[in-house]
């Protein structure tokens, strides 16, 4: 999967530009699927039809991921920004950032060596493309920006900058892909705008009705120094969450899960998240409700350029949810 997940994290997806991203996905995809479209906000459908006595299942990823927008461009050349998501001030100094036109800018604070008791986060972000006047600048103001690193495969360890949530892209792009026969009605489904609000989902659940819907997306990671009291380690398996600052997890998903994993003796972590949400939320708010949950991959730095993942993490959550969906749906224990 490594040379996918290259490709999908490379790609340029800010919120609300997508395309690039959808059309990896859709080249990886058409093949395994029954029926593939795109919906006017830009979700990507995947349905494979099984063979009866199932239910229907939503299956969710999200395409998108954090940027920047022009909002001001001074005299001297430099560009104001605000974020596109949950970008870290701190974390932007000397990352560069790229736009569709392929314009290239370094991105700063205010005053970043100063001691003036004001912490980064507090200081505006701007965007310096070398140049000495505002008619060189080669943005207008409303123009994004995703930022540019590139993928870099550690060996069991993978860094890039938009693991959120293109690895979790990538794990159901490689379910789909090995996925034999199954008694459900799946749907895969791509998002947009899901940094900005589960815009994407939120639509695309109204549309596809599922019984049961899961999001796969990325988690915080415990194992870091001073990260305490959050057990999800990197390398011990995909998290099953149980709550987080959005939802709580229905209770028959998230046993199923379980159950799957330690059947098939799949590693696996039970996730608390008491900060952010998932795709999830949205999914299982549509209509009249589904029975909603997540399957999360723990990552190092999220919401910065290099956001760090386990291969095998990435691989057993495959696993996961291949064993779950050629199966029936086992909500009641």
């Amino acid at each position: 999967m490594k040379d996918l997940i290259k490709q999908l994290t490379e790609a340029y997806g800010p919120p609300g530009y997508e395309r690039a991203v959808r059309d990896i996905i859709q080249g990886h995809i058409t093949t395994y699927a029954d029926h593939v479209e795109t919906d006017p906000l830009g979700n990507l459908h995947a349905v494979k039809n099984g063979h009866g006595g199932g239910v229907k299942m939503m299956l969710a990823a999200h395409m998108d991921e954090i940027g920047l927008i022009v909002t001001h461009i001074d005299d001297k050349g430099f560009a104001r920004l605000t974020p596109l998501g949950g970008v870290r001030a701190e974390t932007m100094v000397g990352n560069r950032a790229i736009f569709t036109n392929g314009a290239m800018g370094v991105i700063n604070i205010d005053n970043w060596l100063l001691h003036d008791g004001l912490d980064s986060s507090q200081r505006k972000l701007y965007l310096d493309f070398g140049v000495k006047s505002k008619k060189a600048v080669p943005v207008r103001v409303g123009d994004v920006a995703g930022f540019e690193r590139p993928f870099a495969d550690l060996g069991e360890t993978l860094v890039a900058k938009s693991m959120d949530d293109r690895i979790g892209c990538a794990i159901l792009i490689e379910t789909l892909r090995q996925l034999q026969e199954t008694p459900h009605e799946l749907h895969f489904v791509f998002t947009v705008q899901e940094e900005v609000g589960l815009r994407g989902a939120t639509t695309a659940a109204y549309k596809v009705h599922p019984d049961i819907s899961i999001a796969v997306d990325v988690t915080d990671s415990g194992d870091i120094p001073e990260r305490k009291h959050f057990e999800v380690k990197m390398g011990d398996g995909p998290a099953i969450k149980v709550m987080d600052h959005g939802m709580l997890a229905h209770p028959g998903v998230k046993r199923w899960m379980a159950d799957t994993a330690a059947k098939n003796k799949i590693p696996y972590q039970m996730e608390i998240l008491n900060f952010g949400t998932t795709d999830a939320r949205a999914m299982q708010l549509a209509h009249e409700g589904s029975a909603a949950g997540a399957l999360s991959i723990p990552c190092r730095y999220v919401h910065t350029p290099s956001e760090m993942v386990s291969y095998s993490d990435v691989q057993n959550a495959v696993k996961l949810l291949l064993a779950m969906l050629s199966g029936p749906a086992k909500l009641d224990g």
